[in-house]
């Protein structure tokens, strides 16, 4: 009989159970958009995600925004009684899980929206020479004065209140991509398809690294919930973060899928 020990998938449930972690502040970033920090430092790559378990309601994936703090905005159930939650209130937190960006010292970052949260760590740490922002409004621009000490900082709103008036991909065609060694990007997977578009049309969807966000279950890679066509990679393991190359023919600001499997168009 084949040894059990030698067919493991995933990483052990006995390892990953959820570490309960006490919020010791919230910082309300914009309208729909908070910064829950906890009382525990996680060792993460940029980019990679944790399950938050909301107790009694759901777990979810959120990015880290620092080893000790997840940016969320309010979309749904799990993150509404999120909302709810105060200082010295509980969460559960399992990993972090799947892969993050590569190391460089010349990135170019786009974000839009609430995906300026896992890009933070890496404007942190020196790794980033431009950044293009965008949000919906000057009110929803998510951490512009951080990002404004840090590197050199472009924005775009939809509406014109600050910045470029228009979409942060519109911002692309006044930058070198050769000044740059990689592209990090994350927000809506239509801003994300139109920067991997202009990749594309540029020569280059390598130099792109795209941080996805798609409906999970287990996290460690055995369900199978976040697979993407047309390779079956999984967002959680092989993931979240994916070269432009891997995603130009794949279902990637095409459609995604919902709890029960069935596609459901970005």
């Amino acid at each position: 009989m084949e040894n059990l020990q030698t067919r493991l998938w995933g990483v052990p449930m006995t390892d990953q159970l959820p570490l309960p972690v006490r919020i010791t502040g919230v910082t309300r970033e914009t309208p729909a958009v908070r910064t829950f920090h906890f009382d525990r430092e996680i060792s993460f790559i940029p980019g990679q995600f944790v399950m938050v378990w909301v107790p009694g309601v759901d777990e979810i994936p959120m990015a880290l925004s620092s080893a000790s703090s997840i940016t969320v905005q309010r979309v749904g159930e799990a993150t509404s009684a999120l909302f709810s939650l105060r200082d010295g209130d509980t969460l559960g937190i399992r990993g972090p899980f799947g892969n993050g960006f590569p190391p460089s010292q010349r990135v170019l970052a786009v974000a839009g929206g609430v995906g300026a949260a896992p890009l933070l760590p890496v404007v942190r740490a020196g790794g980033v020479k431009k950044m293009l922002l965008g949000a919906r409004s000057a009110a929803d621009l998510l951490f512009p004065a951080i990002f404004k000490e840090s590197t050199d900082l472009a924005i775009s709103t939809d509406d014109g209140s600050l910045g470029h008036h228009g979409f942060v991909a519109d911002l692309l065609k006044d930058e070198d991509l050769h000044q740059f060694d990689y592209l990090f990007c994350c927000g809506p997977e239509r801003m994300m398809a139109a920067i991997l578009a202009f990749l594309v049309h540029s020569g280059c969807p390598e130099k792109g690294f795209f941080s996805l966000h798609r409906y999970m279950k287990c996290g460690l890679g055995v369900c199978g919930s976040c697979s993407i066509d047309p390779h079956g990679l999984r967002v959680c393991r092989d993931g979240p973060v994916f070269s432009g190359d891997i995603l130009v023919k794949s279902e990637f600001g095409h459609y995604s899928r919902d709890a029960c499997g069935r596609r459901r168009p970005i």
